[in-house]
């Protein structure tokens, strides 16, 4: 089954396509990109912050770093280690013990003095199970029997064998306090200058605190969680509790962290000395509230934009499409014989012009016609206006049905453009006088093909050939329009081929005289000369003949056909009688 839409409704879909869809992507497309750019500055913005809190990391790392070197600055310290490692301070002298214990509770004491109170202090432990503790804000001692070759950072410390050896958060259990701090530190094994033999592990500790302190002075979103994780993974610190749904996502690094209430983006900075990781998971909730408003503002912008568009559209639809529903109208009555009709005109555009070529055409036939009747005139140029007149509203009938044709197929811009094109015919078919040059005329024709190609495309071409000389001879005016017509409704419209009419003005050479030639041949469906078909469609084939012999008594009218091969009829003026 095949539908049929109306113009009205292709205009509509080529509304929603062409308009209605571009402003709602539009409306939509443009808060999501905002929001994609924001999340990327954001980004971006939290990259070249976590480069500063790295160094600032680095550096407390630093100082804890040359707290642990500071036995290799003095030298009785470190006699005081070598004596202790090599077994022999017990059998030592009395004043080389002296010297020894000046050098660890006294000397190294004040060399690790430090003015920060964040930096909580150190531990040595030489390996003869000995234990010294510096403290930077209370006096307190090693608690007894404790275990320190069995805790991982003292394995860590030996294992780095002299390098330094960063511990990831964990608490001075080893310390004498009613409640132990949780402290990130510094260790490293003491090895003799000259055999590197081991002489003690020592570790400088730094208070959790201190992290919280430098995090605090960089602001983020407000939502967004801070945390730092050790070369292992393990959490070191986080601003706000991480639940272990979001740590297990972590530790397989996904790109998009779920909570329980919210989706995070990560970005994280390494710190390259210790291969820890500064991590900041950024809220999206809070990234999308930012540019809510401008979710909000496309979405009113979409569904004003797409009000107003139909307005103008229905506005403008009525616009165009009525006048063609009033001119055809009117060419119905006119066709019943109402004479008296008018389409009444708006405006001066290009559609008001066409109406006011059809009312004066109207006017036209009404006035032929009372001179037919009423006027007593000359018969000759009565009889051939009657029969010029035959052509016109017939002409104009099919060619607004191809019009219609055109409106069913919903292509507007040739609907346009074959109304423009039948302005312009209409201009040359009321212009004044019956007679044209052969120019003119084939000037007409070639409008009038180019109307016909719109409704056939591919299946119509036509050619149209004149010699020079030929041009300025004068002849009746739509002479060769009937024919032309007739080419095309009876021997292209029937066939689905591709089909060829051919017009053709030239100087012709017949028995010694000079003839004007003017041809219209086409290559389709053709038909017998003797067939009722041929008797019932001569009305325009009489008409040109009629008006031909009334014009140039001269003249020849001939026509030539085959079924199947198609139609071919000449016109023969002399040119004597064209100098007339």
């Amino acid at each position: 089954m095949k539908f049929t839409y109306s113009l009205r409704f292709r205009l509509t879909i080529l509304f929603i396509l062409t308009t209605v869809i571009p402003v709602l992507i539009i409306g939509f497309a443009m808060p999501f990109y905002y929001h994609s750019l924001l999340s990327k500055e954001t980004q971006k913005l939290t990259e070249n912050t976590l480069s500063s809190l790295t160094q600032n990391i680095e550096t407390y790392l630093d100082d804890l770093e040359r707290l642990t070197i500071t036995p290799y600055l003095n030298e009785d310290v470190m006699f005081s280690l070598k004596l202790k490692a090599s077994g022999q301070y017990e059998r030592a002298n009395p004043y080389t013990k002296l010297v020894a214990d000046r050098a660890l509770y006294n000397t190294l004491p004040d060399y690790l003095k430090n003015t920060r109170h964040d930096i909580l202090g150190t531990i040595l432990l030489p390996f003869d199970g000995s234990v010294f503790v510096t403290s930077n804000n209370y006096s307190t001692g090693a608690k007894p029997n404790y275990q320190y070759k069995s805790q991982n950072w003292y394995k860590k410390a030996v294992k780095a064998d002299g390098k330094v050896a960063f511990i990831s958060a964990h608490f001075q259990d080893y310390l004498k306090k009613d409640e132990a701090s949780q402290v990130f530190s510094v260790a490293r094994l003491i090895k003799d200058p000259d055999s590197s033999k081991p002489l003690a592990v020592m570790m400088a500790d730094a208070d959790t605190v201190i992290l919280k302190k430098i995090l605090k002075d960089i602001k983020f979103n407000v939502r967004s969680t801070t945390a730092i994780f050790d070369d292992k993974g393990q959490l070191i610190y986080s601003n706000h509790p991480i639940p272990n749904q979001v740590l297990k996502q972590l530790d397989e690094k996904k790109s998009i962290i779920k909570g329980a209430n919210d989706t995070y983006v990560t970005v994280e900075k390494v710190i390259e000395k210790t291969k820890w990781k500064v991590m900041v998971l950024l809220s999206n909730s809070e990234l999308k509230a930012k540019v809510r408003w401008m979710y909000l503002a496309g979405l009113c912008i979409s569904i004003g934009g797409v009000i107003v568009i139909f307005i103008i559209f229905f506005v403008t639809s009525r616009w165009l499409i009525k006048p063609f529903k009033e001119m055809t109208k009117v060419m119905k009555e006119v066709q019943e014989g109402d004479l008296k009709v008018r389409f009444n005109i708006h405006g001066k555009d290009e559609v008001a012009q066409l109406g006011n070529a059809l009312n004066t055409m109207i006017s036209q036939l009404n006035k032929m016609i009372d001179r037919e009747f009423r006027a007593a005139l000359n018969q000759k140029n009565a009889e051939f206006r009657a029969l010029q007149s035959q052509i016109q509203p017939h002409f104009l009938y099919n060619t607004l049905n191809g019009f219609i044709g055109l409106n069913r197929l919903g292509d507007t811009k040739g609907l346009e453009k074959a109304i423009l094109g039948l302005s312009g015919m209409l201009r040359y078919i009321l212009d004044q006088g019956d007679w044209t040059t052969v120019k003119q005329e084939l000037h007409f024709l070639q409008k009038y093909c180019n109307l016909q190609k719109l409704r056939f495309t591919e299946r119509l071409d036509v050619q149209i050939h004149c010699e020079p000389e030929m041009e300025h001879w004068k002849v009746p005016k739509l002479l060769l329009q009937p024919l032309t017509e007739n080419a095309i409704i009876h021997g292209v419209e029937l066939l689905e081929r591709p089909c060829v009419v051919t017009i053709v003005a030239k100087r012709d050479k017949l028995d010694d005289k000079s003839y004007l030639l003017m041809s219209v041949r086409d290559n389709g469906l053709g038909f017998d000369l003797t067939s009722d078909f041929y008797e019932n469609n001569r009305i325009g084939i009489n008409n040109v003949k009629e008006r031909l012999i009334i014009s140039y008594p001269r003249a020849q009218f001939e026509i030539k056909s085959q079924l199947g091969a198609g139609t071919e009829i000449e016109i023969r003026i002399p040119e004597e009688d064209l100098k007339k």
